[in-house]
């Protein structure tokens, strides 16, 4: 709960308009009362103070009354909403009862801002890719973070099969603070990149790539034994869970 919500709640008890009980379970995190969405998931609403973003939903493997209940809940307590994997099918669906819902057909993520993000916090995050086929997985981290509240400035398709697309975009590359890079193939682009830069490298291998490159571990073990130094690694396609990395990162630039 943000400072905004804790001083209307007080305001509330001061004025007689809740009770001493009801400001204490608020103030826990719990209101006391069982919301539809919570048969099924138990939304928390604490987590942009705990850890520095909202609680985003994974898609896959939920149906329509359920997100459609999720959602609703996430953005009635004045979070955005992100749903990665999520079908176009279920999007139209779900369209049809939250109007300001955009749709990303490349990385299926549903993204609900509201205008809730005012202004861009401090902190420049870049995200690479090797080629033009990892730009899905890409794209997820690139609504992640930008939901949190950054900019993102991004750079497809510059990957070691032809180096000189990568070193004359250094200058830029350099200014990152956070830089997330995505590969698949042999993976080999991260470790480039951490040669060449300061600050933090959060790898993420894809699923791209020929038979022997097992759908994404000969890019994920590349990454792991990476030489150069300090190269943080993801699971195989998740883009989600770099651009939460990143903006863990990042947050600490705003402290």
């Amino acid at each position: 709960m943000n400072n905004l919500k804790i001083t209307e709640l007080l305001s509330k008890f001061k004025d007689g308009s809740i009770d001493i009980n009801t400001a204490v379970q608020s103030l826990s995190g719990n209101s006391g009362h069982c919301n539809e969405s919570d048969l099924f998931a138990r939304i928390d609403h604490s987590r942009t103070d705990r850890c520095g973003f909202p609680e985003f939903v994974y898609g896959a493997g939920k149906n329509f009354d359920q997100l459609n209940s999720i959602i609703g809940e996430i953005n009635k307590n004045g979070d955005s909403v992100l749903v990665t994997r999520l079908s176009e099918e279920l999007y139209i669906q779900l369209k049809e009862h939250h109007d300001s819902i955009e749709y990303d057909k490349l990385s299926k993520t549903l993204i609900l801002n509201d205008g809730k993000i005012k202004a861009p916090k401090i902190g420049n995050i870049a995200i690479i890719t090797a080629g033009t086929s990892d730009i899905p997985v890409a794209l997820e981290a690139k609504h992640t973070i930008e939901l949190c509240g950054y900019d993102v400035d991004t750079l497809f398709d510059v990957g070691v099969a032809g180096i000189h697309r990568l070193l004359s975009n250094i200058d830029r590359i350099r200014k990152a603070d956070v830089i997330v890079c995505v590969a698949g193939m042999e993976g080999a682009l991260p470790s480039v990149i951490a040669g060449l830069v300061s600050c933090s490298v959060i790898a993420v291998p894809t699923s791209v790539g020929y038979g022997a490159s097992l759908n994404g571990l000969t890019a994920m073990f590349a990454m792991l034994n990476s030489c150069a130094n300090g190269v943080l690694v993801v699971n195989i396609d998740n883009g989600f869970g770099a651009g939460c990395a990143a903006v863990r990162m990042a947050n600490t630039l705003n402290k």
